[in-house]
């Protein structure tokens, strides 16, 4: 697969084949990509908390927010909650400016996503979750801030990339065969010049 494919194949799945895990060993080699991206200064502030056991999950889930557009979504259902997730930590022992450590969080992701896809697999990241209740569900150190959390698995849905229509309108949205639509900027509209 090629990097055009696999950035194109890289969409926010929301639901997964809760019956095809996803392994430690698995979730060890996404972290590894992301442990080889480019770091500012090469600090290197992230960790990785891997989730992958039923127990585990179930502690995660009830603490996570899923597609705001999706007004009359509330999340997977039981059947298709991920079975994997990794949590992405900024190790504050590892001093660093915020808006550098926003740069190596998305490196990371990007990473860790591309590695997902080119399995077979697929991703989404949660920014919007419980902080507070995780930290305690999953007994994280108070070193570990927690930044973003990687939902992981067999994507259990389609979604496709569309232009924006006349109106304008950026919301992603399910049609009524459940088909995930992402509008996407026309490449015209993202270029403001060339010189």
């Amino acid at each position: 697969m090629n990097l055009q494919t696999l950035i194109v194949r890289n969409r926010s799945y929301r639901r997964f084949s809760r019956r095809e895990p996803v392994s430690a060993e698995t979730l060890r080699g996404l972290v590894d990509m992301a442990g080889k991206s480019a770091s500012a200064q090469n600090l290197q502030p992230l960790a990785y908390l891997l989730v992958h056991t039923p127990e585990g999950t179930e502690k995660v889930f009830p603490h996570l927010k899923w597609a705001g557009y999706l007004k009359d979504w509330d999340g997977p259902g039981p059947e298709e909650q991920p079975p994997a997730y990794i949590i992405v930590l900024h190790d504050t022992t590892v001093r660093t400016a915020e808006h550098l450590l926003w740069c190596d969080l998305g490196l990371a992701c990007q990473n860790i996503l591309l590695g997902a896809v080119e399995q077979g697999l697929g991703g989404c990241l949660i920014g919007s979750a419980n902080r507070t209740a995780l930290r305690g569900a999953l007994s994280i150190d108070t070193r570990y801030e927690p930044l973003l959390v990687i939902a992981l698995g067999k994507p259990a849905e389609e979604a496709v990339l569309e232009e924006i229509g006349e109106g304008g309108d950026i919301r992603y949205y399910r049609d009524s065969s459940g088909v995930h639509h992402v509008p996407k900027r026309k490449l015209r509209d993202i270029i403001i010049g060339e010189i």
